[in-house]
């Protein structure tokens, strides 16, 4: 079998989701140039950042980093749709070992008990294969060492892809549209709660605010990527 893999690598090199090169082979996903040009935040360094000021008054956050900036036509835009919509699901355990990698080296970054992704609704679960979140908040569990659960946080209600939402529009989201379970999980622990990206700040925020009817619980936010 591995005869066979290794003469299919040769006939169909894997290649690189951003430029399509053909990858080496201590290379995942990303060849090493695109990893030089992709373009990273460092907020997870800093004590302030533009990731915190969307969230400024409307949640309580202990800390908050995204990995990514996000733009129209970036890199990072073609990296997160080869991700949701082209079935690279490697891509997101690729994400998650990048910043779990960054963060261990942080002070902040150590006192997590458990990570939680931002759910899909079950049909879209179903229809795409797998949450897109979820390779990367299993393995920023993994780095940190802390646990992982899709357990807890739950989508009960669909809702309409935001691809072609406006930004006021994305902002009229029902809470109704997710639910607590689990909560003994969650009560008295420090989460983090993942997603892919940020752009009104207004799934993560309903996210937040359902999982804070937990008692004495302290969140924190770690997401792939935000919109700047």
């Amino acid at each position: 079998m591995n005869v066979f893999n290794d003469f299919l690598e040769f006939v169909f090199p894997k290649a690189c989701v951003c430029c399509g090169t053909a990858l080496l082979e201590e290379e995942k996903m990303i060849c090493l140039y695109c990893r030089y040009q992709l373009p990273t935040t460092n907020f997870h360094y800093q004590n302030e950042n533009t990731a915190k000021k969307v969230f400024y008054g409307r949640i309580p956050l202990v800390n908050i980093t995204s990995l990514f900036v996000f733009h129209k036509k970036n890199m990072t835009q073609k990296l997160l749709h080869q991700l949701k919509y082209k079935e690279k699901e490697e891509i997101s355990f690729v994400l998650g070992d990048w910043l779990g990698e960054e963060l261990k080296t942080v002070a902040w970054a150590k006192a997590f008990d458990i990570v939680i992704p931002v759910p899909l609704h079950a049909k879209k679960l179903r229809e795409r294969g797998y949450n897109q979140v979820a390779g990367f908040g299993e393995n920023l569990a993994k780095h940190l060492g802390c646990s992982y659960s899709d357990k807890v946080l739950v989508k009960e209600t669909p809702s309409a892809t935001q691809v072609f939402k406006n930004r006021s529009a994305r902002a009229e989201m029902k809470h109704d549209l997710f639910k607590l379970q689990n909560e003994a999980l969650i009560a008295n622990k420090h989460i983090l709660l993942v997603d892919d990206i940020i752009t009104t700040g207004t799934t993560l925020e309903t996210c937040a605010q359902i999982l804070l009817q937990a008692p004495n619980l302290q969140l924190s936010i770690a997401t792939m990527a935000i919109t700047l």
